[in-house]
Formats: C-alpha cells, sequence, structure tokens
C-alpha cells in the first residue's frame, strides 16, 4: 500500500511542472553512452523586444538530484560557449570522441555532486540567439548580467522545483567578470524580496580575470619568472608600458615591446606551458574565431584545437540540435565554439569591460556569500601571479597561513584561507589538461573545517577536474573599459 501511496505522490508531482519542462528534456543525445540522470535543454527569452534567448543545458547529479545544490556555469571569452568548453571539456558528465560521433563518460564531472546548469551567454554565443542583428551591438558586461538575472528568474518559473535550492555561480577566465558581476546582480534583487527564489551561498571562479593593470603586471612577471622571455624584453615592458593606460593609446615604444617580448614565447601551449602543443593543428580547418592582426592573437587562435574540432562536428550536425531543441529556428548556419562577431579585441562587439573587479568582490564580501579562486599554477594566460597580485590589493584578513594540500602523498597545490574567501592552487593544471582530483582527497563541501587535506568548498563532494580552460586573449592589453 505504502509503494502505491509513494508511486501516487511521484506522479502528482510530475505532472504538476510546467509543460515546457518535459518539452526541454533530452531522451538522449546522439551517440551518448547510457546515463542514470535527467538532462533539459532548451531556450529562455530575455528580451521580447529583439527577439534575444539564451540557451541552456541542465544535467542533473547523478544521484538524489533532489537534495543536490544547483551551480550555474559560465565560460568566459568573452564570447565563448559554456557547452563547448564547460560541458564538454572541463566540468560536464560528458566527452567528445575524435570523430564528433560520439559521446563517453567523464568520471570527474560535477555532476555527481550537483544539478550543473550550463548557460550560452551572452546571445551570440553557441546556441543563445537574437532576432535583431542590430541587438547585438550592445553586448557587453552590464547587458550579459541583466540578461542572466532574467534567465534565471525565468528558468526557476519552469524548473519550480529549484526555487529556493542551494545555489552557486561558478566560471573560468572571462567569467571572473560575469560570475561576481551576476551575484551582485542576486544580491540585489534578493533585498527586495521576503522569500527570494533565487537562494544564492557562493561562488567560485578559476584562473579568473581580475583587474586589467594587476592581471597583465602578474603575467609579465610569471613570463619573466619561468623563464619565458629574456631579461632584456622583460626590462624593455616594464619601462615602457603604464598598463594603466588602455591598449589604444599607448606609446609605440609599449606596442614594439610587448611584440617582442610575445615573439620570444615561442610556440607553446600558452595555456599549459609544460605540455605539448595539439599537432592536429597544423591540420586544422578551424577559424581563427579569438583574436586577429598580432602574432600572439594568431597563436591564441591555435589553442587546443583538437578538442574545439571535436565540439563543432558534434553540435553541428542537425540531429544532435535537435535532440537539444537547439537551433529550433534555424537561425544559427554554422554553430562555432567561440563568437566571431563578439569578444574585446580589434573587429569585435563589447561594449563595456570594467577595468577591475575588485570593487564588486569587496561589496560582495558584506553579503555573506562563499567564495572560492581556483588557480592553475602552468597557465601562462591568467596565470596565478596576476591572480595572486589582485587578490593583494583586497586587504583580505588571513585565517588559515599558506599550506600545501596533498594528493596521494604528493603536493597538489597551495592553500591560504581568508575571512572573505579561499584562494588556492593546483600544481601542474593549466586551463585545459586535465588534473583529476581524487574525491576522497578533495571534498567539495561545507566539511568540518579540518585544513589538510581536505578542501572546504562550497558546493558538495566534487570529485573535481581542477583546471581551467580560458578562452579570453593572453593580453589584456585589449581588454579595456569603454567610456
Amino acid at each position: 500500500m505504502s509503494s502505491l501511496i509513494f508511486s501516487s505522490t511521484i506522479t502528482t508531482a510530475i505532472a504538476a511542472l510546467p509543460k515546457q519542462q518535459e518539452l526541454d528534456r533530452i531522451s538522449a543525445l546522439p551517440g551518448q553512452p547510457p546515463v542514470t540522470f535527467s538532462q533539459f535543454s532548451g531556450y529562455v527569452t530575455v528580451n521580447e523586444q529583439p527577439g534575444r534567448a539564451l540557451f541552456y543545458w541542465l544535467t542533473e547529479a547523478t544521484a538524489f538530484p533532489e537534495k543536490k545544490p544547483l551551480v550555474l556555469w559560465f565560460n568566459g571569452g568573452p564570447g565563448c560557449s559554456s557547452v563547448a568548453f564547460g560541458a564538454s571539456e572541463e566540468i560536464g558528465p560528458f566527452r567528445i570522441n575524435k570523430t564528433g560521433l560520439s559521446l563517453y563518460l567523464n568520471e570527474y564531472s560535477w555532476n555527481r555532486e550537483a544539478n550543473l546548469l550550463f548557460l550560452e551567454s551572452p546571445a551570440g554565443v553557441g546556441f543563445s540567439y537574437t532576432n535583431t542583428r542590430s541587438d547585438l551591438n550592445n553586448s557587453g558586461d552590464k547587458r550579459t548580467a541583466e540578461d542572466a538575472l532574467v534567465f534565471l528568474t525565468r528558468w526557476m518559473s519552469r524548473f519550480p522545483q529549484y526555487k529556493h535550492r542551494e545555489f552557486y555561480i561558478a566560471g573560468e577566465s572571462y567569467a571572473g567578470h560575469f560570475v561576481p558581476q551576476l551575484a551582485e546582480k542576486i544580491v540585489e534583487y534578493n533585498k527586495a524580496l521576503s522569500q527570494p527564489i533565487l537562494n544564492l551561498k557562493g561562488f567560485i571562479v578559476g584562473n579568473a580575470v581580475f583587474d586589467y593593470y594587476y592581471d597583465e603586471i602578474g603575467t609579465i612577471e610569471y613570463w619573466w619568472s619561468h623563464s619565458m622571455i629574456s631579461d632584456t624584453r622583460y626590462r624593455s615592458v616594464l619601462k615602457n608600458c603604464d598598463f594603466k593606460v588602455v591598449e589604444s593609446e599607448r606609446p609605440q615604444p609599449c606596442k614594439q615591446a610587448m611584440y617582442h617580448a610575445t615573439t620570444e614565447l615561442g610556440n607553446i601551449d600558452q595555456y599549459s606551458i609544460y605540455t605539448p602543443t595539439c599537432l592536429a593543428s597544423h591540420d586544422n580547418t578551424m577559424s581563427p574565431i579569438r583574436f586577429k592582426n598580432t602574432l600572439l592573437r594568431r597563436r591564441l587562435s591555435e589553442y587546443d584545437p583538437c578538442s574545439a574540432n571535436y565540439a563543432e562536428k558534434y553540435y553541428n550536425r542537425p540531429e544532435v540540435q535537435k535532440a537539444m531543441h537547439a537551433n529550433v529556428n534555424g537561425i544559427l548556419r554554422n554553430w562555432t565554439v567561440c563568437s566571431e562577431v563578439l569578444g574585446i579585441g580589434p573587429g569585435k562587439i563589447w561594449t563595456d569591460s570594467e577595468f577591475s573587479m575588485l570593487p564588486t568582490y569587496k561589496k560582495l564580501f558584506t553579503a555573506g556569500l562563499r567564495i572560492w579562486v581556483f588557480s592553475g599554477d602552468t597557465d601562462a594566460v591568467v596565470p596565478v601571479t596576476a591572480t595572486r597580485l589582485s587578490l593583494s590589493h583586497l586587504n583580505l584578513t588571513i585565517k588559515t597561513l599558506w599550506y600545501p594540500w596533498n594528493e596521494d602523498d604528493q603536493v597538489g597545490g597551495w592553500t591560504e584561507v581568508y575571512d572573505q574567501l579561499t584562494f588556492a592552487t593546483v600544481r601542474g593544471a593549466g586551463h585545459e589538461k586535465l588534473v583529476p582530483i581524487a574525491m576522497e582527497r578533495i571534498i567539495w563541501g561545507f566539511g568540518d573545517g579540518s585544513t589538510i587535506p581536505v578542501f572546504e568548498t562550497p558546493i558538495g563532494k566534487l570529485g573535481a577536474v581542477i583546471c581551467w580552460e580560458n578562452r579570453m586573449p593572453l593580453l589584456r592589453t585589449t581588454m579595456y573599459a569603454k567610456s
């Protein structure tokens, strides 16, 4: 009798859910291995007038999803796809085979302990779109945060079971802007509500853009300290460049010094400096979608084309798009891992970019959020030196002094805990080169306050891959706040 009552309760609960939720359900993706978790994907309109809609992909937790937190994931760029990178190369449940015809499971997926919501943001990225071409001309930090908040409130109406659920925001690279900016929006939005549906508990950023000035100084320091550039070029850059000045206004001696420094880097994977480059890049048919003109940008456009090619093959397949309820209006002719239109740099559209996120962090410190900052120490794009330099200007109060954390009796990285946030490095991790960390060694959860070797991170026990794929320009010389 009790089993009948339980069955009836489940049936009633399912029937009570919005119809659109069920329409967004993915029965199975082409070439997908069997899974026990549910998936949903589709569009949420964030502005009816221009017809602007954002694409999402929800992969629920593998067990007891109703008890697990919700994590919203952003990739950076700006202009790069969370489906391509976050879901398919980083923390999602699937990886794409080389043929682009099938998927295999990622044993370190975060959906082992959380419900993952990947958002293609802003419109013009991935499957997200606007029906009005000129609408893209207003893309920037401010509107990205506004649209993301609208998306969340409307998405919650479609998925009411996630209202009031423990909620976190995560991302890497230029999501160092998107994540705290959205957190700030949510904090302000919740102040006017007696029972907020967005139960924001904290956020996580990895190899994140913090402050253009400190990021650039930290990057030059990293190149020199890792013997990637000569003493001569290092001194020349420091002598001729004032990184507080936007790139377009820098004198020619600075531009020349930077050019010569970047040529000294050589043909290495600047996102993971100790790993080989992908030889398939020589046969790469992808267009250089990220940056133009400088030698540095040409090299960056070749970054790990192997995995990016797999994604472009897979997500351009009509049967995959049909299964994901993507490109339903046929407006997208060619799905790309990064937008050919949106971004910061020559020929790209991005109307506003905060020069520094440090004031936003200081504001969020008073909101009681848990904040985690990770940094892979073999990344020369947004290197650990840049992150540490930015953090040093937040006037943080140390709670637990710098110490190594261990993985299988080996140092896995270093961490320091502050009253306001936790910072951790991951030894040997870049952005794209995966460093699997055993589940029993790093506990993603509220933990018991232990310092060795347990991390107290915000979200459940995630046997995570601590790495951060970064799709932003290597030099923030191309990034600045526009007046």
